[in-house]
């Protein structure tokens, strides 16, 4: 019986010895493709070579690749196969191979490396798919008779590009495990018939008309599912009951004291818990960090899920960090970030669990609160539409929610639950889809092969004399472009930086005797290809003739600045914080800098000084700043420090500055740390879970921030007519006279306060037994008001107390029950008739309860109805 691990093992020796290049998992996070949030297929980090945008260096390559899917997180746990997270085996092809080597060697590694029976195995082409069947039935010895026909067997990378039609393997898994029906084929969804490799064959161009033409070169893009052939290699009934999810599910029944296999209901969490868990550790391992949006918030949602259904099994504490030494054991011999970045997800794991336990408790305490008010109103059914507001905003699982209101006898309404997901998910997909549909333009993909690789000069030299390549605009190449237009521009070398690395790109101006055009943006392909977005000022710009570039100095000077000063900034931190600070995004610009960077608490006004002043020194210091390429390995064992989550190419480039920073950077610098001057740091603040950001400024701008200072400072203290070297004192002399006159203030609203009570009593009136004060006050403010209100209902000792008072166009309500109950009356039902009336809102306990309102004028109209509105509920 093959492991898991062996079995990814074999099939990547399989086809090395196959001559493909075998190549380690991509990351989760998509390498320039807004299409997509995650990597979810084998194929993700070879579109670029399939789409033909660059060149592949390689003409066949084999991955066990890291995918990450969501549309079907509600049955994961409920079926055998759905994953969040999984593996893909593949082998592709680009240009070299076709079907026959395909089929064959699929074919062969099935039947001879794994020793499955050709007895089990079946196959699906597409029904105009003549080529394969044949070379199933020549090559592979396949049945005519178990080879079926699908239609669906086609498949694309969008509305347009390469498509294909595809060939799947299947296994019978036997009668047992099927619907028992003689018809029973692999078109039956039974679970009988397992897919377990996907061969697409990629010959065709699909246009926007759906006209598909043969493709110049033709590609093969397969996937195998690593936890779909364990289950069959290891003759368990769901991949959970492989040994890639076994030892994670043992884990987390120890921890909640039970046993994998006694209890169904148990059995799903425990599901649930391995594969999020598995989900949660390689996200993190990849720098993904649970946020709000994008991926980020599909991890926190993933991780959130594995925590409530470990409350169901009665995990109260923490837990994850015992499953994913689990995780790390059996997988980070493969995949080496889950031992690299084990601080990053540690930390992740402790803050997230101690964060969504307080989520929990407050959708306990609002679950609690609607419970109450169906009860109020007699109504034993929770709405499913609320049932899933609480799933979807405070992560309740539905199966808590009903736990916790089968105690007060209060059901909920599951079709409306199913209705409110449905509806949700539709949502969701429609989103992917409109994701996916995001295409690149052949023309533009062309246009782009053709310039070629852009030789960037700019480190050396600012101005440069370059040829014209090419010029684009609108789909569509152009030989020239006139004054007043704008097109992209191709040059065969260029000084202008491309926006990469969190720097921004240059800008400046491409200059003929005849014309001038400006430089906007500045971008930079994968193929290399430098792209300048220009706005031709006067003249004519040509496709052949040279131009003069140039770069605006003093644009390119002050992000040179701030660069290094970036730099400098994140050896200051780790210097000062400790080494568990890493940069977690930044951005250069010429007026400022922002960094991100790991930390899991604010930084006091002492570490902020210390950071400043460590980083200024080295400024001041004046140390030589060198670069230098050289290969990733020896990079990393010189010392440089490489972003987290970053993928790098085979040469680096490393920045060093003196001995005291030396990080891999593809940016502008300054040519010694003296010319950034000096560098003032203008705010901390936290962006995340256990993520800190600083913004400074440095050189002529930090210059400005401090005489914009000077300039306030100054003007304050000739407003307190004082002088800048005493406005402390002075400030501290007013706020003490202020606090007292506010204190005085405050002890004649009391005494007119009482004053006021004691004619207020006199308004009582009996309302069917029960004494009602309603009146309009004087307070300036919703506390005021209340301070009557508690003065009033130790006086009146029992009744409805309901005050109102207009303060610079606004209207506040208080209103108090007491003692608490009296005659079943609710002080917060009471306030939101009587605020309607002025145009608001409010609420509030049974005892006591305040609101707004918005149209002063009906204050004495709301007044008035007090006593019929308090007449109606006790008649009720």
């Amino acid at each position: 019986m093959y492991s898991g691990n062996q079995l990814r093992e074999l099939f990547l020796k399989f086809f090395e010895a196959k001559g493909h290049r075998r190549l380690p998992s991509a990351s989760l996070i998509p390498r320039d493709d807004p299409t997509l949030l995650l990597t979810v297929a084998g194929m993700v980090p070879f579109k670029p070579y399939f789409l033909r945008r660059v060149e592949p260096p390689f003409p066949r390559a084999t991955t066990a690749q890291k995918c990450v899917r969501t549309p079907d997180l509600e049955v994961v746990g409920k079926t055998a196969r759905h994953h969040t997270f999984f593996e893909m085996l593949g082998n592709f092809s680009f240009g070299d191979y076709f079907k026959e080597e395909a089929i064959t060697w699929a074919w062969e590694f099935i039947t001879q490396e794994l020793q499955l029976s050709k007895d089990v195995l079946w196959v699906s082409v597409h029904p105009d798919d003549d080529e394969a069947r044949r070379l199933w039935q020549e090559k592979a010895g396949v049945a005519p008779e178990r080879i079926y026909a699908d239609a669906t067997n086609l498949w694309a990378a969008g509305p347009v590009g390469p498509c294909g039609p595809c060939s799947e393997i299947y296994v019978d898994l036997g009668e047992s495990r099927g619907c028992g029906s003689q018809d029973c084929s692999i078109a039956c969804d039974c679970g009988r018939f397992l897919e377990i490799w996907n061969l697409v064959f990629m010959q065709y161009n699909r246009d926007e008309q759906g006209q598909m033409t043969p493709l110049p070169q033709q590609n093969i893009d397969t996937g195998m599912g690593l936890e779909r052939i364990a289950s069959v290699m290891q003759k368990v009934p769901s991949n959970f009951d492989t040994d890639l999810f076994t030892p994670l599910m043992n884990q987390a029944a120890e921890i909640a004291g039970i046993r994998y296999g006694d209890d169904a209901k148990n059995d799903l969490a425990l599901k649930i818990i391995a594969d999020h868990s598995r989900a949660v550790s390689f996200m993190l391992a990849d720098g993904i960090r649970p946020g709000n949006e994008g991926r980020g918030y599909v991890l926190r949602r993933i991780l959130r899920r594995a925590i409530r259904y470990a409350r169901l099994l009665g995990i109260q504490k923490p837990f994850l960090e015992q499953v994913f030494r689990v995780i790390q054991q059996d997988y980070a011999h493969h995949y080496p970030e889950l031992r690299d970045n084990e601080a990053f997800i540690l930390n992740h794991l402790q803050i997230e669990e101690a964060g969504f336990q307080a989520t929990l408790d407050a959708g306990t305490l609002i679950l609690q609160e609607k419970a109450r008010d169906l009860q109020s109103k007699g109504q034993p059914i929770l709405a499913g539409a609320d049932a899933f507001w609480l799933y979807e905003t405070y992560g309740f699982p539905v199966e808590l929610t009903i736990e916790m209101l089968e105690e007060q006898e209060i059901t909920v309404d599951m079709a409306g639950f199913v209705q409110a997901q449905e509806e949700h998910r539709a949502q969701a997909k429609e989103h992917s889809k409109s994701m996916r549909a995001v295409q690149v333009s052949p023309q533009w993909t062309e246009q782009i092969k053709q310039a070629g690789q852009t030789e960037f000069c700019g480190y050396e030299s600012l101005c440069v004399e370059a040829r014209v390549t090419g010029l684009f605009w609108a789909d569509a190449a152009l030989t020239e472009v006139a004054a007043e237009q704008e097109a992209y521009c191709f040059l065969d070398q260029s000084p202008f930086y491309a926006a990469s690395g969190g720097q921004i790109a240059d800008l400046g101006w491409l200059n003929t005797a005849q014309a001038q055009a400006e430089i906007t943006e500045v971008r930079k392909e994968l193929t290399g290809t430098i792209v300048h977005r220009v706005r031709v000022i006067r003249g004519v710009l040509r496709v052949g003739e040279m131009v003069q570039a140039q770069v605006q100095s003093e644009w390119r000077t002050a992000i040179c600045r701030h660069h290094s000063a970036t730099h400098l900034l994140h050896e200051a931190l780790r210097a000062v914080l400790g080494e568990h600070v890493q940069q977690a995004g930044s951005l250069v610009t010429p007026e400022r800098l922002r960094f991100d960077f790991t930390h899991f608490a604010a930084l006091t006004s002492q570490e902020m000084q210390q950071v400043e002043d460590h980083l200024n020194e080295v400024v001041w210091a004046n140390h030589t700043v060198s670069t230098e390429e050289m290969p990733l390995e020896q990079a990393k064992a010189s010392g440089a420090t490489a972003l987290f989550g970053e993928k790098y190419a085979d040469l680096v480039r490393v920045v060093r500055i003196g001995t005291q920073s030396q990080e891999l950077c593809g940016g502008t610098h300054v040519r010694a740390s003296g010319e950034i001057g000096l560098v003032k740091i203008l705010s901390e603040s936290g962006i995340g879970a256990g993520l800190r950001r600083i913004e400074a400024v440095a050189g002529a701008e930090a210059l400005c921030v401090w005489r914009d200072l000077e300039e306030q400072m100054f003007s304050a203290a000739g407003l307190l007519k004082a002088q800048p070297a005493d406005l402390a004192k002075r400030v501290t002399f007013n706020l003490n006279q202020l606090k007292e006159a506010e204190r005085e203030i405050q002890r004649l609203q009391v005494e007119l306060a009482k004053t006021e009570t004691g004619d207020l009593l006199n308004q009582v009136r009996e309302v069917a037994g029960i004494k009602v004060l309603a009146a309009q006050v004087q307070a300036a403010d919703m506390e005021s008001l209340r301070n009557m209100t508690d003065m009033l209902r130790d006086k009146l000792k029992e009744g409805v107390l309901v005050l109102g008072a207009v303060h610079e166009g606004k209207v506040f309500w208080v209103t108090a029950v007491t003692p608490p109950g009296l005659s079943g009356l609710h002080a917060g039902k009471i306030i939101k008739e009587v605020a309607q009336i002025t145009g608001g809102s409010g609420g509030g306990k049974p005892e006591m309860a305040q609101a707004g309102g918005k149209a002063p004028g009906k204050i004495t109209e709301a007044v008035a109805q007090v006593s019929k509105i308090v007449e109606k509920m006790i008649a009720k």
